[in-house]
Formats: structure tokens, C-alpha cells, sequence
């Protein structure tokens, strides 16, 4: 069985800003006061004009600024995502996350923005790695986004205790399938 999660994950209040500024964006609640925005091609197409604005359709495109190599590790990753990712952050801690596994079998990269900056990793975790003590990349910033395993009901990390294995594809999230 396959796992696909790229997400941005914060706090239900500052969750629900960032979708109001893009109208693509499809919010979903998690457990203990977060949500999520899947990152669907239309939530992404948003930010590739580059400057951090979201693009309106039919406007013409900013030129893309070149990115700080080693940044984020993230292939899918707009520009202009980040910018926004630094701007949303001043407001309260965001993360990115992803996940792509097959069976047991998979990777993780996570990190959080938090002060307008990147706060936190990027965490990853390569095909055949363990984690480390400190648990998933994953589990990681949900912790540093305030995320407790104790409130998730036999939660055994971060991950489950906010729901995030609701769906098996980030474009379930969105369908609810």
C-alpha cells in the first residue's frame, strides 16, 4: 500500500489566512487545532509567477528570483511559495511536509517557517534510513507547530495524533476519498 502527502500545515487560524489569500488552496482540519492545504498542481500554480504573490489568472507572470540552493529540497516547490511560506510565518509557525512511501518503504522531507524565516530543516529521511529518536521529519515539526502525541487517543507519534493518516493521497484530501 502507497502513502503521498505534500502539505502545508499550520495552525486552523493562520490555515485559513493563507487559503484566503489563494483561491486554490482547499483547507482541512486536523486534529489539535491544525490543518492542512494539500499541494495540488492548481495550489501550486498560484506561486510560480515567483515573487511570492499569488498569481491571478490571465495576469501576466513576475519573473522567477533564483532560490538559495539548498533551501528546501522539496521538487515540486514554487519560488513563490516560499516567499509566502516567510510572510505567512511572521503570523505563526508554517511547515511543509511530504511523504512518499510504498509499503514500508519510502521518504520524508519537513520544514517550518516561523519569524519570516526558515526555523527548522529542512528534516529528511532517505528511503532506508530509520528515524532518528526524535521521530520522523514529520512528526518532528508537528511538534514544533505544538502537536502532542498524549492528545491523539493511542497515538503512537505526532503523525497519527493529528489525523494526517486520514487520507493515503495528498488528492484525497481534497475529494475525501
Amino acid at each position: 500500500m502507497s502513502y503521498e502527502l505534500q502539505a502545508l500545515i499550520g495552525s486552523a487560524e493562520l490555515v485559513a489566512v493563507a487559503a484566503a489569500e489563494v483561491p486554490a488552496a482547499r483547507p482541512r482540519p486536523l486534529a489539535q487545532g491544525l490543518a492542512l492545504i494539500p499541494a495540488t498542481p492548481e495550489f501550486l500554480a498560484a506561486f510560480r509567477g515567483g515573487d511570492g504573490t499569488p498569481s491571478v489568472p490571465g495576469a501576466p507572470s513576475a519573473p522567477a528570483a533564483p532560490r538559495a540552493v539548498g533551501t528546501v529540497p522539496f521538487d515540486w516547490f514554487p519560488d513563490g511559495l516560499e516567499r509566502r511560506l516567510a510572510a505567512w510565518s511572521k503570523a505563526a509557525p508554517i511547515a511543509c511536509v511530504e511523504a512518499d512511501y510504498f509499503g514500508r518503504t519510502g521518504t520524508q522531507c519537513a520544514a517550518v517557517w516561523a519569524d519570516g524565516r526558515l526555523d527548522l530543516g529542512p528534516i529528511t529521511s532517505g528511503e532506508f534510513e530509520p528515524f532518528p529518536p526524535e521521530g520522523s521529519p514529520i512528526s518532528q515539526v508537528l511538534r514544533r507547530l505544538g502537536a502532542q502525541v498524549g492528545e491523539g487517543g493511542g497515538a503512537r507519534d505526532e503523525f497519527d495524533a493529528v489525523g494526517l493518516a486520514a487520507h493515503r493521497a495528498t488528492a484525497s484530501w481534497v475529494s475525501g476519498n
